[in-house]
């Protein structure tokens, strides 16, 4: 059960309605989930919202290995609403869904394309251990270049945050939909 009350857009406050309508009328196209906790803390959504928008949208990383990074730390923090909206973006943007199922369930993916290897490396091994070897860190820049390892690591932050939102505040699935982390 959440524990803050989902919030009623028709009572929200001038700029919580601004930072709501913003959201709303951008790439997300809904204000849900982690998002209408942070309308609870106006500044907070404000600033979130555009780094989440550059992190999901802008970065230099092709969707599938954004995805990719997303679902590692979804599943690293068993964030149950974050996995159920972003395992299907990840499979319809080419994560194969076994690779997909194995990360959730935390098996090690059989990844094929040499991106995803790296980025998958990169991600599990500074979630896991809040540290990046030479060994990995040499294979992801190599494979991936120093702009995207930038990028990765804002996504791996922001959707640190997500997740820690969703858990924190106990946001849940959908109604009628399956808790992937039960």
């Amino acid at each position: 059960m959440p524990r803050l009350p989902d919030i009623d857009p028709a009572i929200l406050t001038p700029e919580q309605k601004r930072i709501h309508d913003e959201i709303a009328s951008g790439p997300r196209g809904k204000v849900e989930g982690p998002l209408r906790v942070w309308l609870t803390s106006p500044g907070l959504a404000d600033r979130a919202q555009a780094l989440g928008a550059f992190c999901r949208y802008g970065t230099s990383l092709e969707p599938r290995l954004s995805e990719l990074a997303i679902l590692v730390t979804g599943a690293c923090w068993r964030a149950g609403f974050e996995w159920h909206v972003h395992a299907p973006i990840g499979i319809k943007a080419g994560l194969d869904a076994a690779a997909v199922e194995a990360i959730r369930t935390g098996a090690e993916p059989a990844l094929s394309k040499e991106d995803e290897k790296a980025v998958y490396a990169f991600s599990h091994e500074l979630l896991a251990t809040r540290r990046v070897s030479e060994k990995t860190y040499a294979f992801a820049e190599k494979t991936l270049g120093r702009l995207a390892l930038v990028d990765l690591v804002g996504v791996l932050g922001y959707y640190g945050l997500i997740s820690m939102t969703i858990n924190a505040f106990e946001v849940p699935v959908p109604p009628g939909e399956k808790e992937p982390f039960a």
